[in-house]
Formats: C-alpha cells, sequence, structure tokens
C-alpha cells in the first residue's frame, strides 16, 4: 500500500498579555522566555494593551505576532471588546498575563474560550508598595477563580499573595525568574574600557539598571552617593544610571543641584545592559518594591556585588554579608555606608560578586525557569485541553 502521510498539527499558541512592551525588566524577561522556549513545544503572540516600542525588535523568534490594543485611560471597556474578538480568531490554548494591569482580561479571555487562563506577578505597584489597596486586591480576588495557576516570582509575592490578598494556597505556584548567564558573565581582566565611565582605571563605579520612577528611587542612590563622596574624599569614584524614564529630568536636576556633573552618568537606555554591567565595580538598587529584580539577576550573574533595599524579593535573592548587603528603603545614609564599605574592601568585592554568580548558576539559571514554565503550561494543557498530540507518519 501507499505511505499514508499524516498533517502534523502546530504547537499551542500561548497569547501573553502585557500591559505596554517597552524597556524593563518583565519585558526583558518575557521576550527571552519567547525566543528561549523550545518551538516544537509552544507558539506565542504578544498583546499589548497600550503599545510597544523598537524594543519589541528583540523578539527575534520567527512567527511571532504582535498586536496593540491602543487602551485609552480609564476603565476602557472597548478594550475588553477589542481583546474577545482577538482571542476568538486566534483561538489560543494559554493566556498569559502579567501584574495588575492585565489581570481583569482573564475574564474576557474566559468569555473568549481560551481554555488554560494563567497569571503571572512580577511586582507590586509603586503607589502601593505593600500591596495593601483594597480595591486591588479585591479585584484580584474576584477574577482569581477564573484563573488557573498564579505565578508570583519571588517568595514575599507568594506570602503576600496568599495572607493579604486572600489568594488559595493550591492556586499559587512560585517560579523562580532565569537570566542567560552566558550573556551575563564577568568582564574579562583586563579587557579594554568602552564606556566614557571607564576614564580611570582606578575609579570604583557603582552602576544601576532601570527604568528611571518613583518605584526604583533612583534619587535616593544619587543622593548616597553625595554622602559617600564626602565619607570618602580621596576616592575616585562613578556612579552610572542606565535607563530612561518620567524622572529623568528631576534626577538631572538633583545631580547638579548636589554638584556631582563630574561623577554622575544618566546613561539614557541601553539595549545592550550586559557589557554596561561589565563595566561596573558593584550594582545598587534602592528600589521601594520589587518582586525578583532581574537586572539584579543579570548584576549578580555578571559577578558584581550588590547593594540592595531589602524589599519584596530582594532579601531572598541576595545574601546580606556574602553576596551583597542589604538597606532598608529610602535610607540614603545606611545606603551609602554599605557602598563605602566595598569601596574600602575591593577584595570583598570580588569575592561577594563570585558569590553572587555562583548562586545565580545554582537557583537562578534560564533554563530552570523555562522548564518550570514548560512543565505549567503542559500539566495545565493536559488537564483542560483536547490538543492532540502529532501523529506519527507511518507506511503500510
Amino acid at each position: 500500500m501507499a505511505a499514508v502521510t499524516v498533517s502534523t498539527p502546530q504547537p499551542p499558541l500561548i497569547v501573553h498579555l502585557i500591559y505596554r512592551l517597552d524597556i524593563g525588566g518583565l519585558e526583558t524577561l518575557l521576550v527571552d522566555t519567547i525566543n528561549r522556549m523550545p518551538a516544537h513545544h509552544y507558539r506565542h503572540a504578544v498583546v499589548c494593551l497600550t503599545d510597544y516600542t523598537d524594543f519589541a525588535q528583540r523578539i527575534v523568534r520567527p512567527g511571532v505576532e504582535l498586536f496593540a490594543l491602543h487602551k485609552p485611560p480609564g476603565a476602557g471597556l472597548g478594550t475588553h471588546a477589542d481583546l474577545y474578538r482577538l482571542l476568538r480568531r486566534l483561538r489560543p490554548a494559554i493566556l498569559h498575563t502579567y501584574n495588575l494591569g492585565t489581570i481583569e482580561y482573564a475574564a474576557t479571555a474566559f468569555v473568549a474560550g481560551v481554555p488554560v487562563r494563567v497569571h503571572a506577578e512580577h511586582g507590586r505597584d509603586a503607589r502601593d508598595p505593600q500591596g495593601l489597596n483594597r480595591k486591588h486586591n479585591l479585584l484580584r480576588r474576584a477574577v482569581a477563580p477564573l484563573i488557573d495557576r498564579i505565578v508570583p516570582v519571588s517568595r514575599d509575592l507568594r506570602t503576600w499573595l496568599r495572607d493579604v490578598v486572600g489568594i488559595p494556597q493550591d492556586k499559587l505556584l512560585l517560579i523562580d525568574n532565569g537570566v542567560d548567564t552566558g550573556r551575563f558573565r564577568p568582564a574579562t581582566p583586563g579587557a579594554p574600557a568602552q564606556e566614557p565611565w571607564q576614564d580611570d582605571p582606578q575609579a570604583f563605579v557603582i552602576g544601576t539598571v532601570g527604568r528611571l520612577q518613583d518605584v526604583k528611587d533612583q534619587a535616593t542612590l544619587v543622593a548616597a552617593f553625595a554622602r559617600l563622596r564626602a565619607l570618602l574624599p580621596g576616592q575616585k569614584l562613578r556612579l552610572v544610571l542606565v535607563g530612561d524614564g518620567p524622572l529623568r529630568e528631576r534626577l538631572g536636576a538633583q545631580v547638579a543641584q548636589l554638584g556631582l556633573q563630574d561623577s554622575v552618568w544618566l546613561a539614557g537606555p541601553r539595549s545592550d545592559v550586559a557589557p554596561a554591567m561589565r563595566s561596573f565595580s558593584l550594582f545598587a538598587l534602592s528600589s521601594i518594591a520589587e518582586g525578583t529584580p532581574v537586572t539584579l539577576l543579570e548584576a549578580m550573574a555578571s559577578g558584581l556585588p550588590v547593594v540592595a533595599t531589602a524589599v519584596g524579593g530582594i532579601p531572598d535573592l541576595v545574601a546580606d554579608g556574602a553576596t551583597g548587603a542589604l538597606v532598608p528603603a529610602g535610607d540614603p545614609e545606611r545606603l551609602a555606608a554599605a557602598l563605602a564599605g566595598y569601596v574600602r574592601d575591593r577584595k570583598r568585592a570580588r569575592l561577594h560578586g563570585a558569590a553572587g554568580r555562583a548562586r545565580i548558576e545554582q537557583q537562578y539559571s534560564m533554563q530552570a525557569m523555562l522548564a518550570a514554565y514548560v512543565a505549567l503550561y503542559d500539566g495545565l494543557c493536559q488537564t483542560k485541553t483536547k490538543t492532540k498530540k502529532a501523529i506519527t507518519p507511518c507506511a503500510e
């Protein structure tokens, strides 16, 4: 008999719903997940409630569709209708929403017949750093029954979702963020200087990466740097702020007011964060709220010691006294003192940086994160969908 060829069905489609696709830690993680997840497992599409920027070009996996719904400010009820129509057309197996701004659209996906709904919490809003807003938490509780699994990315967020928001424990699944340890790696000794702040090989360069906005509180870091210069007047010190955002002008004015123009760089957004990380001596993070910050993972993978605020999931990641130092949020004096300890003892800085790199390799690799998400998607799809397995062609 003639050979019979049976067409292989396409992998199931995941629609990732995000508020806006622009430079940021969550957005970087999403792009890396799409690019690196094995192609035979799932297809991907990205839907932005508002819009996307050139950052979307970092999605290099073929066949990923990108949509912008241009949601207006406010309730934007028409956006629910737009998403409903899009989901009915795309017919995804999974809708994966991210953070508070998208959680209500799990209800839209339910009505549209999307079999699996997953929601991830990557951090709390700057206006509600403790996550106590009753209206927001009521929304989370109201939509939770329509979501199959809620993914916190830190133990702090898991505890908050369970104990404060009131999400049942069996609905929660902790998945640690992961980082590409090949792209983010320690600097090669003796490598030539590539950045303008590397103007003196003896200078100690304190760097941070993140959107210039209230939740990151770079103003406290700038104030701490001014105090650090006063504490160590003989040291050659540099501060680099990589990123852009609504506070850029205010931070520039603060730098000028403190007379720091000769030693502070507002470096703007960077698509090549990895080499910038390798130009730093230490990474600082002054946030008032966080989940598991991707930039912190990248810094530790780059072999940098870390001085960070003890908020959100940061204490789970940074071992105080072993891979870095933890300080209270909004306290420039304590932040400056912690920074000074590493400037004075550069051998300790190198040891803590190496210990941080080892911690990332052991627990926060990109491979481990991707495996956890694939296992989650597979389990839910097997339970809730009738997606047929590929039929192996055969001949009789």
